[in-house]
């Protein structure tokens, strides 16, 4: 019995083999002598790009990014063009306001292509889609923060880069937007008349904003704190301090002015 199945078994691998010899190979398509490692020709790639490019210029983003994704996954990593896909990539995730994707795009293009062109543009734009997400300053700024640190680690390492020039005047944007929502607490706590909370608050922003366009308006309502406290030699200082470096602050004289009585009082001794 085991004889006569091992002889079916051989004269069938023998029979497969026979056909296997006659059948004519399946011809491959799709492959050129300069294929990818995937599979897909240059010529193939050039079209995907093309044609992404064009969706990509008149804003279709979401056919745009399909085809840009594909190029990342026919290309191998270390291709140039790979790197600059993930970077329309990130910018057509932007486009579709989808800025956490787009920043871990631009991240990717940052950290996984240090050396590369796009590299100093790509931190500053993970920066910009950071910031979109906080647009008002008295929403909780955990994003804004997070923009000013990707600005700041752009200055760090590219500091001579035409994005570091740009990051510069984002950061100062956002400097603005930091102070804003500063004086908007003091302003709160003054209604309330804790004035010491108010304070703090006040002396902050002229001390860590001092270029900031609000920081004139709240060294006024610190002065108007200082008298409302009592302190008077805090108060004439913060006048001085501010017809030193803001002189044409609207208000000035009229919130630094000297009471009559004190005046007379001072004129006596």
């Amino acid at each position: 019995m085991l004889g006569r199945l091992g002889t079916r078994a051989a004269l069938a691998a023998l029979l497969l083999g026979l056909a296997a010899c006659g059948r004519k190979p399946r011809p491959v398509t799709g492959v050129s002598p300069a294929a990818t490692p995937a599979g897909i020709s240059r010529e193939e790639v050039r079209s995907l790009w093309q044609r992404a490019l064009r969706y990509y210029t008149a804003g279709r983003w979401g056919k745009a990014a399909t085809l840009y994704e594909r190029v990342t996954l026919e290309l191998p990593l270390g291709d140039t063009l790979v790197t600059e896909a993930h970077f329309r990539l990130a910018e057509c995730y932007f486009g579709q306001k989808n800025q956490l994707q787009a920043a871990r795009e631009f991240r990717k293009v940052s950290d996984d292509s240090p050396n590369s062109r796009l590299a100093p543009e790509a931190l500053l734009r993970a920066g910009d889609a950071y910031a979109d997400l906080w647009r008002r300053p008295e929403l909780d700024d955990t994003y804004g923060e997070t923009a000013r640190s990707t600005y700041q680690e752009l200055l760090n390492r590219y500091p001579d880069s035409p994005a570091a020039a740009r990051a510069r005047l984002r950061i100062a944007d956002l400097e603005e937007m930091f102070a804003t929502k500063e004086f908007k607490t003091a302003q709160y706590y003054y209604r309330l008349r804790a004035y010491d909370s108010a304070i703090l608050y006040l002396k902050d922003i002229a001390a860590t904003y001092p270029r900031a366009t609000i920081t004139p308006r709240a060294l006024l309502r610190l002065v108007d704190a200082y008298r409302a406290v009592g302190y008077a030699e805090d108060l004439q200082e913060t006048c001085g301090y501010i017809r030193r470096f803001h002189p044409t602050t609207p208000g000035l004289d009229e919130s630094c002015k000297v009471p009559k009585d004190s005046a007379s009082a001072s004129g006596g001794t």
